[in-house]
């Protein structure tokens, strides 16, 4: 900077007031320049109480300290560490290359952070009010810290480059002009996003964003009344988990781990629709007790999303729409109440491998989790839960949603399929019963026998002809193919001709609903 021209180790310029002065000596010195008062409510970043010209720097000296700033005493590193602090004026390193280390707590920026395309090695700015912050491209070599820091008009971090960590635990970001309070489209993060109890008033985008290790939401609000996503984060990778679970309150100690039994928790929650289409999750999506609260129009999005694990465990919305349309899930664990009712659940193409059921999941409930996915027939979803069930040796189960599947395809025929499929129902359960069939042959049988052994029966050959046989000539007329000789040697009248005929129809019918089942059974195998 100009500034700078013809400066002396050592020396202080002479336009520096008392406050600037005293952070340009703790900037060689290396130590923390700290301007609070030591009250609570005065020092509160955030608060209404004014900060005076005693506690004030010029943005544009931090930016001379950071950019081109003088050598370090001898045997210190030369740093920034400000606590207390008000910067006036926009703090302005775009494009710049930052190599002293940056730290700034409890500070209050009068205006806008413009970050874009500046390198750093670590940048912290803990619990700091920041009207706004631009960084997009951004690029740091170690760490990105932003807790319990406020951003009144949003922050950008677009196509960021974070080295190591990024955390963003507890800060509140409002929405900008275009409705968004954090836009992070295409960021990379070398290892952990941590956003516990983030509050996020506008829509947080993540579209295209990598990140190395697990990414946090846990405890966070994301609220977004005014357009449909509240989290819009397609084409997300994480390369193990996503967390939108609960988080500890009150312990640092507890980030990143499950609460322990009796902690005080905050629960995620989502006011406006998540968006997470075609993101790669290498462990987990994990909704442990998450609350979702959307509009009609609004949905949770998982469209063609892969992940090892899906934890759909949080509470069911009300309203608005879950789609897993072309997700491919290893396993999903869920509970029964976490599923919205039926018109709401879309699963078309919607691949699982392993059920693990948190809580009582009955068939009966799976069936109907199913059909609320299903407003118009489809056979995959059953098909689907089929194999699964019996991939884990739950065969009889396994018939039993196929049956379901034939008598919801029974709802869409014409009245003659419908007709068809009520026979096959009712005897052989359309072939995933076979036992019904033995049952009805054996009651046609013994009826049969019964009613033939009082009809007049004259031989048609009266030379030579078999010994008559109430039992064989019915069996004979209820096998279509097997002729056990005995239909074609005897003479029926009158009303015995007719029930040889219904004998005869029934059991044309039985053979073809067995056969018809007999083929079904051997395609699912």
């Amino acid at each position: 900077m100009t500034e700078g021209a013809g400066f002396v180790a050592g020396d202080l310029p002479d336009e520096l007031t008392a406050a600037e002065a005293g952070m340009w000596q703790a900037f060689r010195n290396g130590s923390v320049y700290d301007l609070s008062c030591g009250d609570a409510v005065v020092d509160d970043p955030h608060g209404g109480h004014p900060w005076g010209p005693e506690r004030a720097v010029r943005a544009r000296i931090v930016a001379w300290l950071l950019l081109d700033g003088p050598p370090a005493l001898a045997g210190r590193v030369s740093s920034l560490k400000l606590t207390g602090v008000r910067i006036t004026g926009t703090l302005d390193l775009s494009g710049g290359t930052v190599r002293p280390y940056v730290e700034l707590r409890g500070c209050r920026f009068d205006e806008e952070v413009l970050l874009p395309e500046a390198r750093f090695t670590t940048l912290r700015m803990v619990d700091c009010a920041v009207p706004r912050l631009e960084a997009a491209r951004v690029h740091t070599e170690g760490d990105l810290h932003l807790p319990r820091c406020r951003f009144q008009n949003g922050a950008r971090l677009t196509d960021a480059r974070i080295g190591t960590d990024l955390m963003l635990n507890e800060a509140v970001a409002y929405r900008d002009r275009s409705g968004r309070s954090i836009s992070a489209d295409g960021m990379t993060v070398g290892q952990d996003l941590q956003a516990e109890m983030l509050q996020s008033h506008g829509e947080l985008r993540l579209r295209g964003a990598k990140v190395g290790v697990s990414l946090s939401l846990r405890g966070a609000n994301l609220d977004n009344p005014y357009s449909r996503y509240a989290l819009n984060a397609p084409q997300l990778t994480v390369e193990r988990t996503l967390y939108l679970t609960p988080a500890g309150v009150g312990s640092p100690l507890l980030s990143g781990t499950t609460p322990a039994r009796g902690t005080r928790i905050q629960r995620f929650a989502c006011r406006g629709g998540i968006r997470l289409d075609d993101g790669r999750f290498g462990d987990a999506v994990d909704f442990e007790r998450a609350r979702f609260t959307l509009t009609d129009d609004q949905e949770l999005s998982l469209r063609r999303v892969h992940a090892s694990e899906l934890r759909f465990l949080g509470d069911g919305p009300q309203r608005g729409k879950v789609v897993l349309s072309g997700a491919r899930i290893v396993s999903l664990v869920d509970r029964a109440a976490s599923w919205p009712g039926p018109g709401n659940l879309h699963m078309g193409g919607f691949v699982y491998e392993n059920l693990v059921p948190r809580g009582p999941f009955p068939l009966t409930g799976r069936l109907d989790w199913v059909a609320a996915a299903t407003a118009e027939y489809a056979p995959e979803p059953y098909e689907r839960l089929a194999a699964v069930l019996r991939a884990a040796g739950e065969d009889e189960d396994a018939r039993e949603v196929l049956l379901a599947k034939q008598r919801r395809r029974r709802e869409t025929l014409p009245p003659a399929g419908k007709v068809w499929g009520f026979v096959q129902d009712w005897t052989v359960a359309y072939g995933y019963r076979p036992g019904r069939a033995a049952v009805w042959m054996a009651v046609l049988w013994a009826a049969g026998t019964l009613a033939f052994a009082h009809a007049d029966h004259p031989p048609v050959n009266h030379d030579s002809h078999p010994y008559w046989s109430p039992a064989l000539f019915t069996l004979d007329l209820l096998l279509p193919v097997i002729d056990l000789g005995q239909v074609g040697q005897w003479q029926l009248r009158g009303g015995w001709q007719w029930l040889a005929a219904v004998m005869i129809l029934l059991g044309w019918i039985l053979a073809t609903t067995v056969a018809a089942g007999a083929t079904r059974l051997l395609r699912r195998s």
